[in-house]
């Protein structure tokens, strides 16, 4: 394995945009839009082809340092999906819940977040487990 293979991050960061597409999509569009205070019309307004660029090269940059990650280790399976939610409950979520409480958003954003981050690790962990398989 190298530290850098196209196929498994491309293919981790799509597992990890796609939960994010379900997630804010259809499963928690409406409960999201409330809690981030947005109105229909800011959300029409947005530049949202730049927004979910910028989402996927971040979800690059993730699947890139987890999968430098597994190549050094060398992981058994199970290991994988440990480290991917594990960087999910000890890292990014941390990150986010910090980041919320100074800007004082409400605990429905923060749980409709941080479940976007373990729903979304917990899928790129998966595709990188198979891949590694």
């Amino acid at each position: 394995m190298n530290d850098f293979a196209l196929w498994p991050v491309l293919a981790g960061a799509v597992a990890f945009f796609a939960v994010g597409s379900l997630w804010y999509g259809v499963l928690f569009s409406k409960p999201w839009q409330r809690a981030a205070g947005f109105t229909n019309t800011q959300l029409r307004e947005s530049k949202m082809g730049l927004i979910f660029a910028l989402t996927f090269a971040f979800e690059m940059l993730i699947a890139m340092v987890l999968w430098h990650l597994l190549v050094r280790t060398d992981p058994a399976p199970h290991v994988v999906m440990m480290m991917a939610v594990g960087f999910a409950v000890g890292v990014m979520i941390p990150s986010i819940g910090i980041n919320y409480l100074y800007l004082r958003k409400p605990l429905a954003l923060f749980l409709i977040d941080a479940g976007h981050f373990l729903f979304g690790m917990a899928a790129m962990g998966a595709v990188f487990v198979w891949f590694r398989s």
